[in-house]
């Protein structure tokens, strides 16, 4: 009898799945999606010496392409293929973004904050399954 894939590599399938959807929204948003929380985050910009809003914006971009990063790593075997799904897939968004949506901002920072995102992803899954390793 054959079995079907291992159940971490279906969960890691069902993750990325929810998590495309949730990508999806967020990037082709009419609006910022931060718009509501500006009163929250000038708050933070005046309480913490040296921050602003696009080393802020940078973060949140490279935090949004950390999941992405890890769940291709789990789920593909050629994982030196995460990086180029993750660029094609933010100049993706970022292309809409220009094309389609009047209020919001392509930026080339945001293609190497995603890349990045995916890269800390990548080298996550990649620490942990080393460890593993050694511990076995």
């Amino acid at each position: 009898m054959v079995e079907g894939p291992h159940p971490r590599l279906h969960d890691a399938r069902l993750w990325l799945a929810g998590y495309a959807v949730a990508l999806a929204v967020i990037g082709l948003w009419p609006v910022h999606v931060d718009e509501g929380a500006r009163p929250l985050l000038d708050a933070i910009i005046r309480a913490v010496p040296g921050l602003s809003y696009p080393r802020i914006e940078f973060a949140a971009n490279v935090l949004l392409f950390v999941p992405m990063g890890a769940l291709l790593a789990v789920i593909l075997r050629r994982r030196y293929l995460v990086l180029p799904i993750a660029l094609v897939v933010t100049v993706g968004i970022e292309s809409a973004q220009a094309s389609l949506i009047a209020h919001r901002t392509p930026s080339v920072l945001d293609v190497i904050a995603n890349v990045t995102g995916a890269a800390v992803g990548l080298l996550l899954v990649e620490l942990l399954e080393h460890r593993r390793r050694r511990t076995r």
